[in-house]
């Protein structure tokens, strides 16, 4: 009687080289937005065959990764929410908990309107841009931020802001872990300037001391 083969050992083989792929291509797209997937699958270690086992195309590759994106961003909206803090510091936590995100995935807005398309975009960002524009709502009503734009009008325009930051990354003219785009958004929302630094850098404080509490636990 022929034994069943063992599935299990080539299962986890075939997730771990499409997380490599993909980990590839998030740092190889950065670097060269035309990159083939040829080019991808040497990079990655794999052969040809294997990367177009699991994305039998550039398109098929790139809505992996949006994706990844979009499942990352809803984790960490949903972590990340603070509905009872201040609405200057609720920003400042908003900023900090999704630069790396925006960090990790940014040679997606590098493609994503050429390739993915905005819809597709919009839906990656949705939960981010809810936050925001809830956060921004919240202290245009309690005096903190400016009223000169409703809500989601302000919301788009520190997006925009923020996109053309992560785009400075990809020159490499900008490197920041957030602390100066933190400061900059809290200043576009209308907080005074002293006032946004000394935010940030206590929201800065209190999230070097949550990294390290979940790093010892």
């Amino acid at each position: 009687m022929t034994k069943p083969v063992a599935r299990e050992p080539m299962r986890r083989n075939s997730r771990s080289n499409r997380a490599r792929i993909l980990a590839t291509a998030r740092r190889e797209l950065g670097r060269d937005p035309d990159v083939t997937l040829e080019e991808l699958a040497q990079a990655a270690g794999v052969v040809r065959r294997t990367l177009f086992g699991h994305f039998p195309g550039r398109a098929a590759l790139l809505e992996a990764l949006a994706e990844e994106a979009a499942e990352t961003i809803r984790g960490t909206v949903a972590a990340g929410a603070r509905a009872t803090e201040p609405a200057e510091r609720a920003l400042a936590h908003f900023i900090f908990s999704l630069w790396p995100v925006g960090d990790r995935y940014r040679m997606l807005l590098a493609l994503a309107r050429r390739d993915l398309g905005a819809e597709r975009v919009a839906e990656v960002l949705a939960p981010a841009r809810e936050q925001a524009t809830g956060i921004l709502e919240r202290g245009q009503r309690d005096g903190v931020f400016h009223r000169h734009l409703p809500p989601a009008v302000l919301s788009a325009g520190i997006e925009a802001m923020t996109v053309a930051l992560l785009e400075e990354v990809n020159t490499g003219a900008l490197e920041d872990d957030g602390t100066r785009v933190a400061i900059a958004t809290l200043i576009a929302a209308g907080v005074p300037d002293e006032r946004a630094r000394a935010v940030v850098d206590d929201v800065s404080a209190a999230v070097l001391t949550e990294a390290e509490s979940a790093a010892g636990a």
